[in-house]
């Protein structure tokens, strides 16, 4: 009999390595499993009228966030709005100027999630957009959609008796804030993408270096699948470990950084807050039992491990703070580990137990041709690891999770 902890895991892995097993077509990503038994849809509860979730105002910490300025398009943070032209949502565009198209990557990620659902759901019907982003005026002070975060939306059948369904689906597609306004549309809206809370995925900045095995040091932007990188063994020393795939790989897109830093030596990493990082509570544990948290659980006065002579050597961090910058690279290596600015951090995010994620993340080392294979974008999200999280919310405990949920990018 396995012990209760691991009950879990073992669903988990028995799901994937069954899930794995099924022949996908090719290009496509994980297939749809042809006769077989499925789970009966857990039943969604309409939100009622004037109802809004999370039950909280929309511009509080634990919703969509306060509002930060209205963006226009001669402004410097017109570059954070992006055109979304899914074509199975339908968007009003009554200026016919395109406005409506217009809106922050998380929201656009999150709208494009929201279609697929509608479509799901009611068979023939889209999704619709009324408002999108707004630089006439036309919303109340301090509107969220002025910053291109918030949408009204119905169905393209504006059938009204859809609505509150329709404002369920957008609290599951990972809406920050969803309001049943009025009976005429529901409205929606996401966190700043300058909010830490926006960005739970697990990558590294752009510049951040690591060390290949030739000796020279390289920014992630220039590391390619087969490179070694300077990395952890399971028992704690140092290796090089040979870069398989990237989970995430953004160059253009803002994110917010975790940043910590330590002294004795000192080291400075940015990294994003759902990351895994290794750390202990004093300074004689071996490199082999620091244990994996996330980064935004990172306390000054705990220990790191960093790149000494010789080996991997602990530090103590000074100081934790945030930061924004371009760029977003999230490497797999094979040992599940890599040296960033000569920090040991994990290849994972979002689950709080590394040694799963290793292990769930066996096929691609087994298997390398799923993970160069013509299912890995060339820039977004590897489908694997979305793969991966969608099948741990389904066999895993909220608490394996980071507290600020995933925006289903990142490993």
């Amino acid at each position: 009999m396995s012990p209760a902890w691991l009950r879990p895991r073992l669903r988990f892995c028995l799901l994937l390595l069954a899930l794995l097993l099924v022949p996908a077509a090719q290009g496509c990503g994980p297939g749809r499993v042809v006769g077989s038994r499925r789970r009966p849809p857990r039943k969604l509860v309409p939100l009622a009228y004037k109802q809004f979730s999370p039950n909280v105002p929309e511009k509080t910490l634990g919703a969509s966030g306060r509002y930060e300025g209205k963006i226009a398009r001669s402004s410097e943070r017109f570059k954070e709005l992006t055109p979304n032209y899914n074509p199975d949502i339908i968007f009003k565009d009554e200026e016919n100027t395109g406005a409506d198209r217009l809106m922050t990557q998380r929201c656009k990620d999150r709208l494009n999630s929201l279609a697929i659902s509608v479509m799901n759901q009611w068979p023939g019907v889209k999704l619709r957009v009324t408002e999108g982003w707004d630089e006439d005026g036309h919303h109340s002070e301090e509107s969220l959609h002025y910053e291109g975060r918030a949408v009204d939306i119905t169905t393209s059948d504006r059938d009204r008796n859809k609505y509150g369904l329709l404002a369920r689906l957008a609290v599951e597609a990972g809406f920050d804030w969803v309001y049943y306004e009025s009976k005429a549309h529901v409205h929606c809206s996401v966190k700043s993408e300058h909010s830490a809370a926006a960005k739970t995925g697990g990558c590294f900045p752009a510049g951040a270096q690591v060390r290949l095995e030739n000796g020279a040091r390289v920014a992630l932007s220039a590391v390619k699948p087969g490179d070694r990188v300077l990395a952890m063994g399971e028992d704690g020393s140092p290796t090089f470990s040979d870069v398989l795939i990237f989970l995430d790989r953004e160059p253009n897109r803002l994110r917010a950084f975790q940043v910590i830093e330590t002294q004795d030596p000192p080291r400075r990493l940015a990294l994003t807050p759902a990351h895994l990082l290794f750390i202990a509570d004093n300074h004689t544990e071996p490199a082999a039992h620091f244990r994996a948290t996330f980064a935004s659980h990172v306390q000054p006065g705990q220990y790191v491990l960093v790149a000494g002579v010789p080996g991997l050597q602990p530090a103590r961090v000074a100081a934790v703070s945030t930061h924004v910058a371009l760029g977003s690279y999230a490497p797999l290596t094979r040992h599940g580990t890599l040296v960033v600015e000569d920090v040991v951090a994990s290849c994972f995010a979002a689950v709080a137990d590394h040694h799963l994620a290793q292990l769930a993340f066996w096929p691609l080392r087994l298997f390398p041709s799923l993970a160069w294979g013509s299912w890995t974008p060339s820039e977004g999200v590897h489908w694997y690891p979305q793969l991966l999280y969608r099948l741990g919310r389904l066999l895993l405990e909220e608490s394996s999770f980071h507290p600020l949920g995933m925006s289903g990018e990142g490993s």
